[in-house]
């Protein structure tokens, strides 16, 4: 980021730590800009003849419905379609009183399922306001810098062959990701998943385990040792007795936030890796 004359000069403090509770006012903005222009402005377009609801229309009955949980009927309306400025205007009063991470809330609700260009020019802010966090896949999740989501994009972005190995990253992705109700033991246990998928995937064999596939891919591969053993021994981590993969027992250690977002970081970099060895 290009610093600005007054940073250059030390009249204005240079940001360096990411923000993780809360946003800054011109991140607040930024994002509104965002919902405002590639939402609300990209969806408002004449109604065609005997088109029932348009884009904005549709839009705004989902938000109504989905996201504030508000009878539709006291949506503003005129017809059958949405009164655009009026709902624009409860919709920016309910933006700017709402905490930090109902802002978040809905800035996923409102991009979840748009195209992922839109994804990377919020991150754009995101990364420009010192913000923890950033879309991946579709959600907002809280990183620490910006090489873990390149390892963890890049592993959900493979082909349809992976599925299987895709499906477990997505999944610990959401199972770390959801802050209402996070479930770390079972984030982990999809990142190992993932891995797991891989291995059988390129020894073509779906009864064996990591450990013996890490084997048979070191031989053909030239993983080095030291590195089989590290994924060998984060395996055994989740596997043995007590580990992540059993019933939780009386005594036994929690799985914090710090663990699960570490395995999905280091298992996404490993599949990385392992498919471009093979």
């Amino acid at each position: 980021m290009k610093l600005r004359f007054s940073d250059r000069i030390g009249k204005t403090k240079v940001k360096t730590e990411l923000l993780k509770e809360g946003l800054t006012p011109e991140m607040e903005n930024a994002l509104w800009t965002l919902i405002h222009d590639l939402i609300l402005e990209a969806k408002t377009s004449e109604t065609r003849y005997n088109e029932r609801h348009s884009d904005l229309t549709k839009f705004y009955r989902d938000l109504w419905i989905h996201f504030f949980k508000r009878p539709i009927d006291n949506m503003p309306r005129h017809y059958s379609q949405v009164d655009g400025y009026e709902a624009k205007t409860i919709l920016r009063e309910w933006y700017y009183k709402a905490d930090w991470f109902e802002k978040l809330n809905l800035v996923e609700f409102c991009f979840a399922d748009e195209d992922r260009r839109l994804h990377d020019i919020c991150n754009n802010f995101f990364k420009r306001e010192f913000s923890a966090y950033r879309f991946v896949d579709g959600l907002i999740v809280e990183v620490n810098a910006q090489e873990e989501i390149v390892e963890i994009e890049q592993a959900l972005n493979l082909s349809d062959k992976f599925k299987p190995v895709k499906t477990h990253l997505s999944t610990a992705l959401k199972l770390l990701s959801d802050k209402k109700s996070p479930d770390y033991r079972n984030s982990v246990k999809e990142s190992i998943s993932a891995v797991e998928s891989l291995c059988k995937i390129i020894i073509s064999n779906e009864s064996t385990t990591l450990g013996q596939a890490l084997k048979e891919i070191e031989k053909k591969h030239k993983i080095p040792g030291s590195l089989k053993s590290a994924f060998s021994s984060l395996y055994g981590y989740t596997s043995d007795e007590g580990g992540i993969r059993h019933a939780l027992l009386e005594g036994d250690s929690l799985v914090d936030l710090e663990e699960a977002r570490f395995m999905l970081v280091a298992c996404s970099a490993f599949i990385n890796y392992l498919i471009s060895k093979k």
